[in-house]
């Protein structure tokens, strides 16, 4: 059983529509107060893994707890705990900003008085202060998403699920969103973040899962997925067909793996500006040559085998 640092258990978890497998018997732990990402490509299995432990939807086999209660035998009282940011926005553009909240708040018997001062002190928290009386379909699409995290702590919940949250946002909306996220962790808020940016992954969470077609292929904080699945260096190198020939009998021995990409090459080696350099010297001439860290992108690409040469 979890112990009290946990907030969410799962094992051999499984959800199946039908004949087709969702979530294909996955363990997972989530400690109060952490950041917890679930990163992989569409249909891999985050937005159902999601569902279950927001208790929308039941699991099929396997154990699952949210806040040490069963997420079918006890799920109003998890709903009551917990606040959910669904991957689209779900509010009622016809009413303003401040009565998206309030009739939020009546669904957990908020008093009239308390709801007020909440909604004051959120809608402050999203910056969103100036745009109380404005009706939901004026504002821009990162106004909503702010405003839908917003409701989604109305009733103070101590787990927050965040499904895709920056999805279609401009790089500004992004970084506000990341930035409030991050306030609301060093209040004590779990967060549960499902995304397929790496760049998202990489600045919200301390630990995180990467899921491929129902599983999970790896584990770890950013850091510690990166320095277990990549090189250190990643040189990137755009040739000529005649020089990517010369290269192909040239980098035995001296990278650790090699990409052959449409555009380009990389080369995964922990010494890349003395790789560029070999290159180089050995008479194979770049086009364009850059010399870069590796990301959790390369760890991504290499775990679930999305990459462009498929």
């Amino acid at each position: 059983m979890p112990d009290d640092g946990v907030l969410i258990h799962a094992a051999g978890l499984i959800k199946r529509f039908g004949d087709f497998v969702a979530v294909d018997g996955i363990d997972f732990e989530v400690r109060r107060g952490e950041a917890f990402g679930f990163l992989g490509p569409n249909g891999a299995g985050k937005t159902s893994t999601m569902r279950m432990i927001g208790c929308t939807s039941a699991p099929t086999d396997g154990l699952l707890s949210v806040i040490d209660m069963d997420t079918v035998a006890e799920s109003t009282q998890i709903k009551s705990r917990i606040g959910v940011v669904p991957q689209i926005d779900n509010l009622d553009i016809e009413l303003s900003v401040r009565e998206n909240l309030e009739m939020y708040a009546r669904y957990f018997d908020i008093s009239r008085f308390e709801a007020a001062e909440r909604i004051d002190e959120l809608l402050e928290f999203v910056q969103l202060a100036e745009k109380a009386k404005d009706r939901v379909e004026s504002l821009s699409g990162g106004m909503k998403r702010r405003l839908v995290i917003a409701r989604a702590l109305v009733n103070r919940p101590e787990l927050l699920l965040l499904d895709e949250p920056t999805t279609g946002l401009d790089p500004q909306a992004r970084h506000l969103v990341w930035d409030r996220l991050y306030r609301l962790k060093q209040r004590g808020v779990t967060l549960v973040i499902t995304t397929h940016y790496m760049d998202e992954a990489e600045q919200l969470c301390d630990r995180l899962v990467v899921m491929d077609k129902a599983e999970i292929v790896a584990e770890g904080s950013p850091r510690e997925l990166i320095v277990g699945y990549c090189t250190r260096d990643v040189v990137e190198l755009r040739l000529s067909d005649a020089n990517r020939e010369r290269l192909k009998g040239s980098v035995d021995g001296l990278v650790e793996r090699v990409e052959w990409l449409p555009d380009r090459v990389l080369l995964y080696t922990e010494t890349g500006e003395a790789t560029l350099a070999a290159i180089q010297d050995g008479g194979i001439h770049t086009e364009t040559a850059l010399v870069r860290r590796s990301s959790l992108e390369d760890v991504f690409l290499l775990l679930t085998g999305r990459t462009l040469v498929e």
